[in-house]
């Protein structure tokens, strides 16, 4: 029979209500055999999330503070949670033998796994499910990447028939030590799983009715997104659309298996299907901004001469350990694109250090811009896109700082004045809108 892996974020998972609804659609559907759980969630705006609560007390922890208010905030929650559910979880035996071992935790790894390790816990018992570890059966490298030794191991794990849950988020270091994936890494747990198991389908079930072409906090009636593929959806993660974890891409794409976002509080609503390929009918399929970037603009009269002078230009950024992300130039110009956070306080000793190894007639830093991203399979086959963007970005009253469009023809990359990124997404996402 077709197996569906199944992953419940946080927020669906945050109180009783959320699990029953988690367990209702396992059991509707006698495809869905394998469930990975996050940890709890916000319950409402005040609440903290569950991760969060064991962050702080590894903090404490390592700093020699009374630990209690933490434990004894995270033992109520879930034994709130289990009594409710009518979940037989020795919660407080749990909790003991997690205080025992976090004090020889050097990193906080272990304890920030703990919520996915309970919440598991206490689903498997209210499905009647097998409770499988991922802590020895799925695998990371000594530089914390996943080992490709997980999938065979993982598989034979979950053979048989039945119900299977498996805790999002964490694994083991070759050392037999908890490593966890980056943060929201339970998606990626989700993949690897669905990977491991030849799912015909991943469900990713969270607290939106699938990706929406752009932030609805930007465009609040902004249309969902039917059908996209996994190098528009990781080209639209990359500029800040995190409704799903961009690494869970990978395991997916590989195998050819499809991801669906759904909503678990509206299971009816059809979300959003992320596919290895689809024909596209408009352009663009999405649009997404990111503020935090700094351009390095480097200009000499007659630099497409001089041999080796982009190359002089990046190893000052090398020398510092600092990345760039875009490199538009001209024939007398090149400007580097650096996130904030990569340049840190760098940026005066980078300019100082081109403007020796290069000899430029001017460096100088241009701050505060915003990145937008125009992505669709669908550009390279309808004429006048750019054009048609520029014009909307013109007519909102918008200046253009870089335009920079890839060799695939699948993006393309305005840059902006930070204050007015908000404008320009909602300028671009009215031009490409099919319903307009």
């Amino acid at each position: 029979m077709e197996s569906i892996t199944c992953k419940f974020g946080g927020t669906s998972l945050a109180d009783a209500d959320g699990m029953r609804a988690a367990v209702e659609i396992v059991r509707s559907d006698e495809r869905r055999r394998f469930v990975v759980p996050s940890a709890p969630g916000k319950r409402d705006p005040d609440d903290k999330k569950v991760t969060d609560l064991l962050l702080g007390w590894f903090h404490a922890l390592q700093n020699d503070l009374d630990t209690s208010q933490p434990i004894e905030t995270i033992t109520k929650r879930f034994t709130d949670l289990a009594g409710a559910l009518g979940a037989a979880v020795d919660i407080e035996g749990e909790i003991r033998a997690i205080e025992a071992a976090a004090k020889d935790s050097a990193k906080p790894d272990f304890l920030a796994s703990r919520g996915e390790y309970l919440n598991g816990l206490i689903l498997a018992e209210v499905l009647g499910a097998a409770f499988v570890d991922p802590l020895k059966h799925i695998r990371f490298d000594f530089e914390g990447n996943l080992d490709e030794s997980t999938y065979p191991v993982l598989a034979k794990a979950l053979e048989g028939e039945g119900l299977f849950v498996i805790p999002g988020y964490y694994g083991a270091d070759p050392d037999g030590r908890v490593c966890t994936f980056s943060r929201g890494g339970s998606d990626v747990t989700g993949s690897v799983v669905a990977r491991a198991t030849g799912s015909v389908l991943y469900e990713n079930w969270t607290d939106v009715s699938g990706i929406r072409m752009t932030d609805p906090r930007i465009v609040p009636d902004a249309r969902r997104i039917d059908e996209i593929t996994y190098g528009e959806l990781r080209e639209l993660a990359y500029m800040g659309a995190s409704v799903v974890h961009d690494e869970a891409i990978f395991p997916l794409r590989s195998a050819g298996i499809p991801m669906s976002i759904r909503n678990t509080r509206a299971p009816d609503e059809p979300g959003t299907m992320i596919v290895a390929e689809r024909t596209p009918t408009q352009p663009v399929c999405g649009i997404a901004g990111r503020k935090g970037f700094t351009m390095i603009n480097i200009e000499k009269t007659l630099m497409n001469r001089e041999v080796g002078f982009a190359r002089r230009a990046l190893s000052v950024l090398e020398e510092h350990r600092v990345s760039f992300e875009h490199m538009p130039s001209g024939i007398d110009t090149i400007s580097l694109i650096v996130k904030n956070e990569e340049l840190k306080q760098h940026g005066e000793a980078i300019v100082l250090g081109i403007d020796r190894v290069c000899q430029p007639d001017r460096v100088w830093l241009t701050p505060r811009i915003a990145l937008i991203a125009t992505v669709g399979e669908g550009m390279n086959h309808h004429v006048g896109v750019a054009a048609r963007l520029c014009g909307a970005l013109a007519k909102a009253g918008v200046n253009v700082r870089v335009l920079d469009q890839g060799s695939s023809e699948m993006n393309i990359i305005v840059g902006v004045d930070e204050s007015d990124m908000d404008s320009a997404v909602g300028a671009i996402y009215s031009a490409f809108n099919e319903e307009n």
